[in-house]
Order: C-alpha cells, then sequence, then structure tokens
C-alpha cells in the first residue's frame, strides 16, 4: 500500500473514533470543526434531528491576517451566533484534526466568548 492510502486510512479511523464517542443533542450540539489548507469553518449541530443550528466560516471575515487569527475570528463569530439563539453549551468535535494550532484557536476563541465546550 503507498503512503497515500495509509494516510487517508489513518485519517478516518480517527475520525470514525472519535465520531462514536460524540454525539450531538438540542440542548448541546456538536461543535464540528473542519480545516482546509487556506479556510476554517465551524457549525453547531444537532444529530438528533441533522440539522445545523449555526455555521460560521473564515470567509465572512476578511480582516485577520494569518491564519490563526482567522480561526481565532471564526471561533468568536461562531460563539455569538450561538449566543443570538441561546445555546450555551456544546460537545466539541476537532474530527480528524490534531487539537492543536488552528482547531484549538478556535475553540478557545469560543470558550472566551461563553461557550461551554
Amino acid at each position: 500500500m503507498n503512503q497515500q492510502k495509509i494516510k487517508k486510512l489513518t485519517r478516518q479511523r480517527r475520525h470514525r473514533r472519535v465520531r462514536a464517542k460524540i454525539f450531538g443533542t438540542g440542548e448541546r450540539p456538536r461543535l464540528s470543526v473542519y480545516r482546509s489548507l487556506n479556510h476554517i469553518s465551524a457549525q453547531l449541530i444537532d444529530d438528533s434531528r441533522g440539522v445545523t443550528l449555526v455555521a460560521a466560516t473564515d470567509q465572512e471575515i476578511k480582516q485577520a491576517k494569518t491564519k490563526t487569527d482567522q480561526a481565532t475570528a471564526v471561533g468568536k463569530l461562531l460563539a455569538e451566533r450561538a449566543a443570538q439563539k441561546k445555546i450555551n453549551q456544546a460537545v466539541f468535535d476537532k474530527g480528524f484534526f490534531k487539537y492543536h494550532g488552528r482547531i484549538k484557536a478556535l475553540a478557545e476563541s469560543a470558550r472566551e466568548q461563553g461557550l461551554k465546550i
């Protein structure tokens, strides 16, 4: 098996392992984070109904300079939108990403805005 396939299978395995333990409800939705090479997005999902309650992406924010600053701004924006919908708790779903860098910056900025993760 080549390196590409091994990497893909490892990511899929890690993602399934994380998702097996995490389930979002209406009172405590799942905060799902996706990070691509250039962008980052996050959404609060109610898995019992299969509905996205709140979403935010860095494409809505134009003033941040670095990718980490963009992630911080996305976390802040998401927490503000969640507060408007009276959501104050969430379960953090990092997906197959490691909890450092931009993922960590997004989670910490959401916590600073009052979202309990």
